[in-house]
């Protein structure tokens, strides 16, 4: 287990910390410890800062700036949030992916080496590493020695920040643990991904700003979701706990379907709803089922998914409505 000064307390540096993870994962280490030094790095400042947060306005593709603002820091703990996250986009904008997600993390281990500071570093890799390969469901669920197969620019930014962290451990012992997070969803993800893009789409239908009719992807696909609040215990418990070097999933261990996804989600309105397939929202790799097994992390920690699947889509909904009505509101 890691060991800390308790009497000078620790300072942790978030990366985006203005993005769909890094508030819950900010709040989550304040309820722990309200007293917690957190400087949270964010590209443009957030819409609703946290208080008690020192933000500071960071291009991480920048290398100067890293450095500069990790030599004022000089952070005990890093999480590393930052990343262009959404699939869908990688296939549009290739290079943007790759560099951006590569670039940020190398500018980030790089500077801690240059500033000689060694502080326990948690990269976020993805379940989408393993997904490129799992096309037989009877390999489900994988664990973290299963090969690593990615089947999207998305998944090979995330291979390559993943074998990083691994090198700069070996050659720079950089206290790095690579975490594989499987999908996550909640209230406030943006629309980029499925659950809240079909939430909002229900939303706004019920609100009158869409026909009623939606348009869906490949509802066959199952997949492994765990609500974001239970995923930054994972990673409050990771950073404390893991050892350096290793690569943890982080994964409920369950699979749902995207058909069952949207069935739970229409259950909670009272809309009468068309459902079209759309061919346009199919991905040229989109693998049947993707499961995490997330053993080493419960063995490790004893973590276990607390919010249930229904809730989670009942509370995206909610969060959906509500930044409808904040739409309609603001327009007129």
């Amino acid at each position: 287990m890691w060991q800390h000064d308790e009497e000078n307390g620790v300072k942790v540096f978030v990366t985006g910390a203005g993005g769909f993870v890094g508030p819950y994962l900010i709040r989550h280490i304040q309820s722990l410890n309200p007293d917690t030094e957190i400087h949270g790095s964010v590209y443009t400042q957030p819409e609703n800062p946290i208080e008690h947060v020192r933000y500071t306005q960071l291009d991480l593709m920048d290398y100067e700036q890293v450095l500069s603002v990790l030599g004022n820091v000089k952070p005990d703990l890093i999480y590393h949030l930052a990343a262009q996250s959404s699939p869908g986009k990688a296939l549009k904008a290739v290079w943007q992916t790759v560099e951006m997600n590569v670039r940020m993390q190398l500018n980030l281990l790089q500077a801690c080496v240059d500033l000689n500071i060694k502080p326990r570093i948690l990269i976020m890799s993805s379940g989408d590493i393993y997904a490129g390969g799992a096309t037989n469901p009877d390999v489900m669920p994988v664990n973290e020695d299963a090969p690593l197969m990615p089947g999207n620019p998305y998944a090979l930014s995330k291979v390559t920040q993943d074998m990083m962290g691994v090198q700069y451990y070996l050659s720079c012992q950089l206290p790095i643990i690579r975490v594989r997070p499987f999908n996550h969803t909640g209230p406030h993800q943006r629309e980029a991904f499925v659950a809240p893009d079909f939430a909002m789409q229900i939303a706004k239908i019920e609100a009158n700003l869409q026909e009623p009719l939606m348009r869906v992807g490949n509802l066959a696909a199952e997949r492994d979701f765990t609500d974001v609040r239970d995923i930054v215990r994972a990673y409050v418990l990771l950073a404390d706990k893991g050892e350096p070097g290793v690569a943890y999933n982080v994964s409920s261990n369950k699979t749902y379907s995207i058909q069952s996804l949207l069935d739970t989600l229409l259950r909670y309105t009272d809309a009468e709803i068309t459902v079209e397939t759309d061919p346009a929202r199919f991905r040229p790799v989109d693998v049947p089922v993707v499961q995490g097994d997330n053993s080493r992390l419960v063995e490790l920690t004893g973590w276990q998914p607390a919010i249930g699947f229904e809730q989670t889509l009942h509370d995206l909904l909610d969060d959906c409505r509500e930044r409808v009505q904040k739409i309609m509101r603001s327009s007129t």
